[in-house]
């Protein structure tokens, strides 16, 4: 994982896989809460191959570690409640 994060804009991204070849043909996928939304970047064979937090992602990571603990795809949650994310 690379990790770049910019401190002007509060704006972190997370290339997950800096090392393989990205696939043509890619999307994005949105999910967020209350005006924020993060981004996944999803190659053309719809695997994901980064994560956008623009503007907020001090507010939701210690940016000066910069760890990941659970999972990074799969499932968010919203106050109480779990959705899936396909």
């Amino acid at each position: 994982m690379r990790f770049d994060y910019d401190p002007e804009t509060d704006s972190l991204y997370i290339e997950l896989n800096p090392g393989r070849k990205r696939n043509p043909g890619g999307t994005q996928e949105v999910v967020g809460w209350g005006g924020h939304d993060i981004v996944i970047d999803v190659d053309g064979e719809g695997i994901p191959v980064g994560i956008d937090i623009d503007s907020f992602a001090s507010r939701i990571a210690d940016i000066t570690k910069l760890e990941v603990q659970g999972p990074l795809f799969g499932l968010v949650r919203s106050g109480d409640s779990e959705r899936r994310v396909s």
